[in-house]
């Protein structure tokens, strides 16, 4: 169980309690505000990361080399997600641990990304091999 799902709970409770003990009922309803108001925040940044997401076709990516550069290890997927603007393409089944997800980009060069609890734990860039080029005459180019 993630710790986050426990603590953050905990804290506003504790910030809640603190408040109603320094300035009764009108510290808690402007604690309470403050707490409504950053949970809206987030629902609207989901929001409009899935609006974004839902105009792109699911697994694709501008460039899978800029999105393997950006990547970082513990990045949420929702954080992927919103660098892509797109979801992923599902390579793992359905509340199997770990999820595996794929961008892929107009060259079918594709990131590979796995993530363990919403959290991304590594991730592999893949480009398709492309033959050696020839010059005019016939000879390989060196």
């Amino acid at each position: 169980m993630n710790l986050r799902n426990i603590l953050i709970p905990l804290g506003l409770l504790a910030l809640l309690v603190a408040a109603h003990q320094s300035y009764g009922w009108l510290g808690v309803f402007a604690v309470g505000g403050g707490i409504v108001m950053w949970l809206l925040l987030h629902f609207t940044r989901l929001m409009s990361i899935m609006r974004k997401a839902s105009d792109r076709p699911m697994g694709y990516v501008g460039s899978a080399v800029m999105l393997n550069v950006k990547l970082r290890p513990k990045v949420s997927l929702m954080h992927v997600v919103a660098m892509t603007r797109s979801l992923g393409e599902r390579l793992s089944e359905e509340g199997q641990q770990p999820e595996i997800y794929r961008w892929t980009d107009g060259t079918q060069s594709h990131v590979t990304c796995e993530f363990m609890s919403g959290r991304l734990v590594k991730w592999s860039l893949e480009r398709p091999v492309q033959p050696p080029q020839q010059d005019p005459a016939g000879a390989p180019a060196p």
